[in-house]
């Protein structure tokens, strides 16, 4: 009796262990749910943005030269001054020219004195033929002579001219506002005229930016632009994160390059506190003039899975799911999502970072922030200040 007692406490101990066994499994199964921010899809009316690369040009560029052979006599300016059209540039030792002028102004004078007496002689000679007091061969001969004195009277003004041209090409002036570069040659150096490269001026009143767009683009989007539409592009320079700088079309080329099938398109920029350089490396960005509504989620909620993009969206019972998305273009921290996504569709905004799909989730409801996030280029904004990138 004492040994059946004994296996029926040690059958009861056994069972009470292996219920207290099962316990923590049991509890472990009733862990809370992890939270999860979630929000509702976006939906904007966007503009497709497309990017092009340029370099900028002044509308104006002179590499001054000089006009006439010389000894440089002065240098009136600072390199990099701003400088305006007819400021004194260089002087050019003026003294032969000057001689040349005092003494052709000499003939011209003498010539002046001779062709009074020509024309003299020759109305005396008129007045006389018509009584018959002199013969015709002289008459004639008077005639002929203050035709030659005219001639060579007009002959030595027009030298006259030339030599006071070149007498005032002696001070050179700045063709062109704009700034100024180095001096290539300092006082007391000879010039060549037409060879030798003083200086060189840029204007920076405003910069062209010169790009290709591709022909399928153009026709699918600007087909309706032309110059006179002043078709509103933005720029930023290197090392901008912004698109600060706003500027339009205004020159388009009248033909397509049949070896690149692009077309060549002109932008151009006012320049701000002299901020625009020529030969800078900018990106232009310019949007299609058609508005369409676009499904915009945080680019941060997109997941990749090889070649493939992702996002997770809130199901039933608030189980995760994992759908197969296409993306378009991006705006600030924002991308358009062109396929896979309804407007109804809540996400996962910070993506599957934290969690996957099946996974079920506590969720909890956030805003999508476009604070600061331009969507379309209208009249009341000119100019993109958000950093917007392209796919």
């Amino acid at each position: 009796m004492r040994k059946y007692f004994m296996t029926v406490m040690i059958a009861v101990t056994t069972l009470t262990l292996i219920g207290c066994g099962e316990a923590p499994s049991q509890t472990a199964t009733q862990q809370p749910l992890q939270p999860i921010d979630v929000a509702k899809v976006l939906v904007e009316p966007v503009q497709k943005w497309h990017t092009y690369t340029t370099r900028l040009e002044a509308p104006e560029q002179v590499s001054l030269m000089p006009r006439v052979s010389g000894v440089v006599e002065q240098v009136s300016f600072h390199e990099g001054d701003h400088v305006e059209q007819g400021d004194l540039l260089f002087k050019i030792d003026a003294r032969p020219f000057a001689a040349v002028v005092a003494g052709l102004k000499a003939q011209v004078q003498s010539a002046e004195a001779s062709l009074q007496q020509v024309r003299s002689e020759a109305k005396r000679a008129s007045r006389l033929i018509a009584k018959k007091a002199i013969s015709t061969e002289l008459a004639e001969s008077r005639a002929s002579a203050l035709t030659q004195g005219e001639a060579q009277l007009a002959a030595l003004k027009a030298q006259l001219v030339a030599a006071q041209l070149d007498l005032d090409f002696a001070t050179i002036r700045s063709p062109i506002d704009g700034v100024i570069s180095r001096t290539n040659v300092t006082r007391g150096n000879n010039i060549l005229a037409g060879q030798t490269v003083l200086t060189s001026i840029v204007s920076n009143k405003s910069m062209y930016g010169y790009f290709d767009v591709d022909e399928r683009t153009w026709n699918r989007s600007f087909n309706d632009v032309t110059a006179a539409s002043e078709q509103k592009v933005v720029m930023q320079k290197v090392g901008q994160k912004d698109f600060p700088y706003s500027g339009y079309i205004n020159f388009i080329d009248n033909r397509i390059n049949a070896a690149t099938g692009t077309l060549r398109v002109r932008a151009v920029f006012e320049a701000q506190n002299d901020s625009l350089r020529a030969g800078s490396f900018a990106r232009i960005r310019l949007a299609a003039n058609n508005i369409t509504d676009q499904i915009v989620i945080p680019d941060r909620a997109i997941g990749t899975d090889l070649n493939n993009r992702f996002v997770l969206t809130v199901g039933e019972d608030n189980v995760l799911q994992y759908k197969l998305v296409e993306v378009g273009d991006r705006y600030g921290h924002l991308r358009v999502i062109t396929s896979g996504l309804t407007a109804t569709d809540k996400i996962a905004v910070n993506g599957p970072a934290r969690v996957g799909p099946g996974m079920p989730i506590e969720p909890n409801l956030v805003n999508i922030d476009t604070k600061d996030v331009t969507f379309t280029l209208s009249a009341s904004h000119e100019s993109l200040t958000a950093s917007t990138k392209e796919l």
